[in-house]
């Protein structure tokens, strides 16, 4: 969709975010969203690492294709970027105690994952933010090469092996035997793979099964 302001792939060529040519993320972000007028979009990452005054460029990308849209991002360092719809908040992804002081009474329509890429704080970073995301949003997780890096993949889950776990939890109302349903098993209603990206919509999947019942056959 060609917006007043531009494509997203020209917007982030305009900006320099490596959305797109070092990744090919806008393409595939465009087939989401282009028909969304999103109120809040929240992006985990400022980018430009320790320079306080570089980074941003995503979140000028977002500020200008969602012309209705205040944009919130963190970022663990410290950040001198003032620009209108644009709010930037310093601390860690992991930090739940500053993610509910930031999104207090608020609901994303979008969150990103832009942040460390390390695999244990992709997962804690997601179990404590999908809660505040919109019934029927978007949660994405970029750079998902990370799982495959012995130095930042961890000992535990990677962040591939935990997505594809959810995934297959999208069907537990078909397992047979004792399954104790979670929140995430009722609340995903969709998970979409992409090379290095993951999308996540929110919404009821308390669909029942057709063959069990509490999954037991019938």
């Amino acid at each position: 969709m060609k917006r007043e302001s531009g494509t997203l792939t020209e917007l982030a060529r305009k900006y320099g975010t490596d959305k797109i040519d070092c990744h090919t993320y806008t393409p595939i972000y465009e087939r989401y969203f282009a028909d969304l007028e999103p109120k809040l979009v929240f992006e985990i990452g400022v980018g430009g690492y320790g320079d306080p005054n570089q980074g941003g460029a995503s979140l000028r990308m977002w500020r200008d294709y969602f012309m209705s849209a205040e944009i919130l991002s963190l970022d663990i360092y410290p950040k001198d970027i003032d620009e209108e719809r644009i709010t930037i908040y310093q601390g860690s992804q992991t930090d739940e105690s500053l993610m509910s002081f930031i999104l207090n009474g608020l609901e994303p329509d979008i969150i990103i994952d832009d942040g460390s890429h390390v695999c244990e704080h992709v997962i804690t970073t997601f179990e404590i933010l999908f809660p505040y995301l919109r019934d029927g949003g978007w949660y994405v997780i970029e750079d998902t090469q990370t799982s495959y890096l012995p130095e930042l993949k961890g000992a535990g889950l990677t962040t591939m092996q935990y997505f594809m776990q959810l995934a297959d939890n999208i069907n537990y109302k078909e397992r047979i035997g004792e399954h104790k349903a979670t929140y995430l098993d009722e609340n995903i209603f969709t998970i979409h793979f992409y090379h290095n990206l993951i999308f996540v919509q929110k919404g009821n999947n308390t669909e029942e099964s057709n063959q069990l019942i509490n999954n037991k056959r019938r």
